[in-house]
């Protein structure tokens, strides 16, 4: 069932609901008013007779006596004795029925009842009344015409709850199609997308609604799409470029070795480490494409946390001295705070960085390593970056001219700039005074209250 259909199948049981309770309560208003109307003839019948001329010190409730008072008519006349025998007019064919109410009324004298009963075939309402010589009165009335009226507003009240469903049916189809109709261009608009791959397509939104939200959200997830296209084939195309050069520089030098197999000891010497280099670039940088291609779900699987930032630093100032020979990565200041993201990836961040400065630096010089709050600056005393370079150096796969010539994949930096921005931090680069650079991660942090807050074993 499309959800036009639902909606308009909804609307029209609301509307059938409203209207059986509406025509219900008017059919039970006017039965009663109706009743009402009949029992308050039969109460005057009834004391018109209890206020008749008494015959013989009794009531004319005798045969010839209501014969005379009560001629034949569409009214019945029964009188109940304490004793419980009931005597009705001689021309009066029905017998109307005696019950244990009417008989305690005929005993005690002080009640009535009113009530609907059926006799001789007929449909009747039927008053008992107490009366004053000590019997008790029974009067009744056909419901022919209570019923035949009721049975046609009956009639009427279908038929008009019928047409109103009817009504209300048709109009929530027009109300579903044109409540919809954005829907079915979004729709529309998502098949296109699916069966053409084109992302371009968008939907005008003129709307505030939670319709035109929905446009609007789905606007803005076509430009994501697209953004995340475009950056794909950009990594592709970059990555093809970069893969291309250190695997023909390793498929050249293979060859050579292949058709000289008299090469001089010295010469098989240095071609085997430049293809030993070329590999190790090859694989830091398939290393590096993996680690920035792969899936927000793999990221997703690490939750969150809080964390020691100064702890993280000091882990990653070791591992540089570990991996740095000749030169010193010392860490000048810290301090305690907490920041709130994945583990694996602030470690990263800060390795990237780390090993930057690293690579960068003299022999027997220092990187100088400072943690305050958030902050984390790390500077090195190397050539610096040129002027002209420091607004691309997190790009992918950027490369300054004076950095062409060593190893690297230009991925490291970019790698960080995507950490900081899915932490909600930043990442700068500056010139630093006296020379060499200084980079600075910056992430959202707050001070520590509890040490055992923050997750420091990695576990």
């Amino acid at each position: 069932m499309s959800l036009r259909t639902r909606l308009t199948v909804l609307a029209a049981a609301a509307v059938a609901i409203a209207i059986a309770i509406a025509l219900g309560i008017a059919f039970v208003t006017v039965r009663n008013r109706l009743f009402d109307e009949s029992d308050r003839t039969l109460r005057e019948l009834a004391v018109r007779i209890n206020n008749a001329p008494r015959v013989n010190g009794r009531a004319p409730f005798g045969d010839a006596a209501r014969e005379r008072a009560f001629p034949r008519s569409d009214q019945y006349l029964q009188v109940i004795d304490q004793d419980g025998t009931a005597s009705a007019p001689r021309y009066q064919a029905i017998e109307l029925p005696v019950d244990r109410q009417d008989l305690a009324i005929a005993h005690n004298g002080n009640a009535e009842m009113i009530r609907s009963v059926s006799a001789g075939g007929k449909h009747l309402r039927m008053i008992t009344v107490a009366a004053r010589n000590g019997t008790a009165v029974q009067i009744a009335k056909p419901l022919v015409e209570i019923d035949n009226t009721l049975a046609s507003l009956r009639i009427t009240l279908v038929l008009v709850a019928l047409g109103g469903i009817a009504l209300a049916a048709a109009l929530g189809f027009i109300v579903a199609r044109a409540v919809l109709r954005p829907v079915e261009r979004l729709t529309a608009a998502a098949e296109h997308v699916a069966e053409t791959q084109d992302l371009d397509a968008s939907i005008d939104v003129h709307r505030r609604d939670e319709l035109g939200r929905l446009a609007a959200s789905f606007n803005t997830m076509l430009g994501a799409l697209a953004a995340s296209r475009e950056q794909q084939r950009q990594l592709v195309a970059d990555a093809s470029h970069e893969l291309r050069t250190p695997l023909t520089s390793v498929r050249t030098n293979i060859e050579v070795l292949a058709r000289q197999p008299d090469m001089p000891p010295d010469e098989r010497e240095r071609l085997l480490g430049d293809v030993t280099t070329q590999m190790e670039e090859l694989s830091a940088l398939v290393g590096d494409l993996v680690e920035l291609a792969r899936d927000d779900a793999a990221v997703q699987e690490e939750e969150a946390c809080p964390l020691r930032l100064d702890e993280l630093v000091e882990r990653a100032v070791d591992r540089a001295n570990l991996h740095a020979h000749g030169v010193e990565t010392r860490l000048l200041a810290e301090e305690p705070v907490l920041v709130h993201g994945r583990r694996s990836q602030i470690e990263r961040a800060l390795a990237n960085v780390l090993d930057n400065a690293c690579k960068w630096s003299p022999a027997g010089t220092v990187v100088e390593v400072r943690q305050l709050g958030g902050a984390v600056t790390v500077r090195d005393h190397g050539p610096g970056i040129a002027a002209v370079d420091l607004p691309h150096v997190f790009d992918r796969f950027y490369r300054a001219a004076a950095a062409r010539s060593m190893a690297g994949s230009g991925l490291g930096l970019s790698i960080v700039r995507g950490v900081m921005d899915e932490h909600g931090g930043t990442v700068t680069a500056a010139i630093a005074d006296g020379g060499g650079t200084v980079v600075t991660l910056e992430l959202p942090a707050t001070s520590v209250d509890r040490p055992d807050e923050a997750d420091t074993t990695g576990t």
